[in-house]
């Protein structure tokens, strides 16, 4: 009889910002199937999700990975469902509409490492500031390069299981970092962002470290951290003509608010006009513009105008779910 660690992730109902939760079920003879998951609960009066007099709330697995730290472990990421096994108000997941996976995601995860003990990132002295902006994206060497022993055991720890993972690099700010996911469909994309950062934040325990997601946590001449969100559908992907492109973009234009109702907390302060983004006040969209609300890639219009967009706005701190689902509804929109 063998047994496995079943870490199940999920998120609580903490607004605006979801924090991750987890806890550990071990299974007997456990197949390593999500089918084979069972449905579990937790307490959620200790999450803001339910009251102490009624306080169950179900975890109901949807992806599962192997967990690349513990020996026979899983890592399974769980929808939050009402007691009666309805969607949870928090279940941000429930709220994508791309059952057939037609729409395709790459987020573009930035975030900085900041030193538990002095609550600044990594590089930054105690009372001072290191070097302007200008040599630390992809820099080499120990005095421009922060944290990368922890990157690159991250990098491997989501390759060994099995997301999507496809780079990183030293962002522009002096210990910022950026990590880049890619996956077919909306739900499966906002699954593996979720369960890479829980890994790199579990990851931080081992180092005195932590992970800041506010999109701006150094104040100043410094950029800020964003969640880009590269996508596309079939419409998209086959356009064809520069004609599309635009009819989607405009889709963007009246309804501004509402995608920067669910980017992110703290995203005005990113969203300033400068440090590569555009004023959360405007929108606009432009070819290889990275000033821009929305980036046409050069390679789309390379390609005869079949590609992808890129929304710049998200903030770090956003949930992949919920800016999964506002572009679906905006660009499907745009299709009717």
């Amino acid at each position: 009889m063998s047994k496995s660690k079943l870490e199940y992730i999920w998120l609580d109902g903490y607004v605006p910002t979801a924090n991750l939760r987890s806890k550990t079920k071990v299974e007997k003879d456990f197949s390593g199937k999500l089918e084979d998951c069972p449905v579990w609960s937790f307490d959620g009066s200790s999450t803001q999700q339910a009251e102490g007099g009624s306080s169950d709330c179900l975890l109901k697995p949807v992806a599962i990975y192997p967990d690349p730290a513990r020996k026979d472990g899983y890592l399974v990421m769980a929808e939050v469902l009402n007691a009666d096994g309805s969607a949870h108000a928090s279940n941000s997941r429930a709220t994508i509409d791309d059952e057939n996976d037609d729409f395709w995601f790459g987020f573009e995860q930035e975030y900085f490492i900041m030193d538990t003990e002095t609550q600044l990132p990594l590089g930054f002295p105690v009372g001072g500031y290191p070097g302007p902006q200008g040599l630390y994206y992809c820099s080499v060497g120990g005095k421009n390069t922060h944290g990368r022993d922890l990157v690159e055991r991250h990098a491997d720890m989501c390759l060994e299981a099995g997301l999507n993972f496809e780079g990183i690099n030293q962002e522009v700010a002096c210990g910022q970092w950026e990590f880049q996911i890619f996956a077919k469909g909306a739900k499966n994309a906002g699954d593996q962002i979720w369960v890479a950062r829980y890994l790199l934040d579990r990851l931080t325990e081992e180092y005195g470290f932590y992970i800041d997601y506010h999109p701006k946590p150094i104040k100043g001449d410094w950029n800020g951290s964003g969640m880009h969100a590269n996508f596309s559908n079939s419409t998209l992907r086959t356009a064809g003509n520069k004609e599309t492109y635009d009819k989607i973009c405009e889709a963007f234009r009246p309804v501004t608010a509402e995608h920067i109702a669910v980017y992110g907390e703290f995203n005005d302060q990113r969203l300033t006009g400068l440090h590569e983004t555009q004023s959360i006040h405007e929108f606009s969209y432009g070819v290889s513009d990275r000033g821009a609300s929305i980036r046409i890639p050069i390679a789309t219009v390379e390609s005869g105008w079949k590609g992808w967009l890129e929304d710049r706005r998200p903030a770090s701190n956003a949930d992949p779910y919920r800016v999964a689902a506002r572009i679906i509804q905006t660009v499907k929109s745009a299709d009717a």
